[in-house]
């Protein structure tokens, strides 16, 4: 506030010369000073000021012919502390909460975006340097719709934030230590002052916990020298289970690795017999922040795919895939050849088609987003493709239904012919002894 101060009572800026530049006014200011609110101060003997309209018209002439000051109103650090470029969104509002941690206070805001969404970043000083590091500790989408947000309230007592946008109002967690891992070293790494390891797992953090088992390093995020004694081996945190994932020639192929914290460097490593390489990136293998992608899948691309993060000198294994390829032939073959009947029966019987695929209402536009997303990526058999996903989407439902609506035929078949054999048993067995019976 004192260099905000220092700029409005310092000079005024001012276009003169003969290149109409700007420069600090260095006239007669009138009085009283444009900017400053009448009161008891600026009133002058026989003539007081009840409000700015009763200022002089020489002052409001030069407020409207100066409305800016010279002198600039800079960062702590002269250098903005958050510099966002080439993202999808403007940022809209801000709050800072300033929170007390192991080593310090730090100061964290969050920032609203025209999309709906809210940043969680704290800027970190790196050193005795000037320079700051920006570190994103979480991006939240707040709204489905994407809907600027107009403003941002932070409850120390509650500690949550209310954002609001013209959709509504919503209501966050300042922490959720909980999303940042179940280790020692996922908790060190995520770096939040609001959260620290307390032995078992990643909580809020507070001055009254137990410091022998508190863990926090929010400046240099260090989980070796933190969790030296905590359970941080690679093999404790490495993802051993291996997911199979089918992929079919000539089509895409998606695998997801998402890395919990934003700062963390992915990179996949493929395994083929007794090599393992670094994943080769090409216009038909592109890497996402959400994964891998085969645009357009061979062969040749089989194999054991490790995804592996990096952050702070720390690696470890994020996911395991194991691609199988089938040939393209195969998956024409399988989409010829029909279920068996449930009866036993020889031959064959294909299931119907899914109504909420086949229907022309809202839910069968909600899948109108693979057709286009399979004629991007080019596929070689699209028909063959699109009918085998319809089936997948909806194949254990129609085959639950289909079997209980065969199975209630069968018992009301086999009722019936019990019923029917039970009958005609009685109507064709003569009475004994009928002739000595009265009725």
């Amino acid at each position: 506030m004192a260099d905000i101060r220092e700029a409005f009572n310092g000079p005024f800026a001012h276009k003169e010369g003969p290149d109409y530049q700007w420069g600090p006014y260095e006239g007669k200011v009138p009085y009283p000073r444009p900017g400053v609110c009448p009161s008891k101060i600026t009133n002058q003997p026989g003539r007081q000021f009840g409000s700015t309209k009763d200022f002089p018209d020489a002052v409001l002439q030069f407020a409207r012919g100066h409305p800016l000051m010279w002198r600039s109103v800079y960062p702590t650090m002269r250098q903005p502390l958050l510099v966002k470029a080439n993202v999808p969104y403007r940022l809209k509002q801000i709050v800072v909460d300033r929170v007390e941690a192991d080593d310090g206070q730090y100061d964290i805001m969050f920032i609203g975006t025209d999309i709906g969404t809210v940043l969680k970043i704290i800027a970190l000083r790196t050193g005795n340097s000037l320079e700051t590091e920006e570190v994103t500790l979480e991006e939240m989408q707040v709204f489905k719709v994407p809907t600027p947000i107009t403003s941002l309230d932070i409850s120390v007592k509650r500690q949550a934030l209310f954002v609001g946008s013209s959709v509504g109002v919503a209501q966050l967690r300042l922490h959720r230590c909980e999303t940042y891992g179940k280790a020692c070293a996922e908790c060190c790494l995520a770096r939040d002052p609001y959260c620290a390891w307390d032995g078992t797992s990643c909580t809020r953090y507070t001055s009254l916990s137990k410091r022998r088992f508190r863990r926090q390093d929010i400046r240099h995020g260090n989980p070796v020298l933190q969790c030296l004694d905590q359970n941080t081996s690679v093999e404790d945190l490495d993802v051993t289970e291996e997911r199979v994932v089918y992929g079919t020639e000539n089509n895409s192929t998606f695998l997801e690795c998402i890395p919990r914290s934003p700062q963390a460097t992915v990179t996949w490593l493929v395994h083929r017999e007794d090599r393992k390489e670094e994943v080769k990136l090409d216009e038909r293998l592109m890497r996402t922040e959400q994964g891998l992608l085969f645009r357009r899948v061979f062969h040749h691309d089989e194999g054991v795919y490790v995804c592996r993060s990096r952050e702070h000198g720390f690696t470890r294994t994020l996911a395991r895939f194991a691609l199988e390829v089938l040939p393209g032939d195969a998956l024409i073959e399988l989409l010829a050849r029909d279920d068996a009947p449930l009866d036993g029966t020889k031959g064959y019987r294909a299931w119907p088609p899914c109504p909420a695929i086949r229907s022309t209402g809202p839910i069968g536009h909600s899948r109108s987003w693979f057709k286009d997303i399979m004629q991007l990526i080019g596929p070689s058999n699209l028909p063959h493709v699109e009918e085998y996903c319809e089936r997948m989407w909806c194949n254990d439902k129609l085959r639950r239904k289909h079997k209980n609506m065969l199975d209630k035929y069968r018992l009301a078949h086999d009722s019936a012919r019990k019923t029917r054999n039970k009958g005609s048993g009685e109507r064709n067995r003569t009475p004994r002894h009928v002739g000595n019976q009265q009725l």
